[in-house]
């Protein structure tokens, strides 16, 4: 019998609301699992809100704090000052936001708690919209994406403009570490969340969070689209540790990205010219991640 390497404590309890197949709910239970019980999250107004804790009730087995969606970063500074206050050293902090509440309105705060050095984790799970509002476009969005504010009836042609790029953001704001992560592979998300547990100083985690009613796909096929989305390179893993990366899967011959855009029905639309330029963009962004790779690869340790 082969060996479990994820934890077997679970920290979310069953029953909670969320839709069957999300992504976020999948991304909440791994991530909790790496950390343990000896975690504090707060979560904005979000999808997780909903899910985890309609009055009088707690989908978690750790302490939640719910606060202000443009507020997660100062929220997770505030209680690690609390908690190195009452000198809780072995309390991991942290946030746990949506894209929205991330790449939009808690940008600010996201920035601020980096600059600050914030021993704490902040958590982007990427659902690529404003799903617990009705599925409204965000600055996370793919290029050409349907969405109830980008639709694709008359003349229109989905979101005009390209996923705003998280990750260089943060990046620029050298956080101690720093991953993508994705629920279809297990052990390579258990394995970042303990590295960044035991790390101290601001990390982040970028999750790929499939949304089944937002993306318009059966709930069934989470984990093959997220398998699908790493392999055809539209959402590649990797970690950076004091500056340097490392890409964590590579599949030999990448996908092509038109078999992952055809599981979505927010792509129905797209005509073969459409999967054309998705198709050169992530090759282009897939053959810069090698590329920095080498680079760092190459630089003395």
């Amino acid at each position: 019998m082969a060996k479990l390497t994820i934890p077997a404590e679970e920290l979310v309890y069953g029953g909670h609301a969320a839709c069957p197949g999300c992504g976020p709910a999948l991304a909440m239970r791994l991530l909790l699992k790496g950390l343990g019980p000896r975690t504090i999250v707060s979560v904005p107004a979000c999808c997780w809100t909903v899910i985890a804790t309609p009055y009088p009730t707690t989908a978690l087995r750790v302490g939640m704090l719910d606060n202000p969606i443009e507020a997660t970063g100062a929220s997770i500074s505030g209680l690690r000052a609390a908690a190195d206050a009452l000198g809780l050293k072995d309390v991991t902090i942290v946030g746990f936001a949506g894209d929205g509440g991330t790449a939009d309105i808690g940008l600010q705060a996201l920035s601020g708690m980096l600059e600050r050095r914030t021993n704490a984790i902040y958590v982007m799970y990427d659902n690529e919209a404003y799903m617990n509002t009705g599925i409204q476009r965000s600055g996370a969005t793919p290029w050409g994406a349907w969405t109830t504010t980008t639709p694709t009836l008359g003349g229109h042609r989905g979101k005009p403009e390209g996923k705003k790029d998280v990750m260089a953001i943060v990046l620029a704001h050298r956080p101690v570490y720093a991953a993508t992560l994705n629920p279809a592979f297990p052990e390579d998300f258990d394995r970042k969340v303990e590295r960044a547990r035991d790390l101290v100083g601001p990390r982040f985690l970028d999750i790929f969070a499939p949304c089944p009613p937002g993306w318009k796909f059966d709930s069934s096929e989470t984990i093959a689209l997220g398998r699908l989305a790493t392999d055809s390179g539209v959402f590649p893993l990797y970690e950076i540790v004091e500056g340097r990366l490392r890409i964590t899967r590579k599949s030999g011959q990448l996908k092509p990205v038109a078999e992952y855009l055809r599981a979505q029905g927010r792509f129905h639309h797209f005509t073969t010219e459409d999967e054309e330029t998705v198709q050169r963009q992530v090759r282009a962004d897939w053959d810069r991640l090698l590329q920095r790779e080498l680079e760092d690869l190459s630089r003395p340790h």
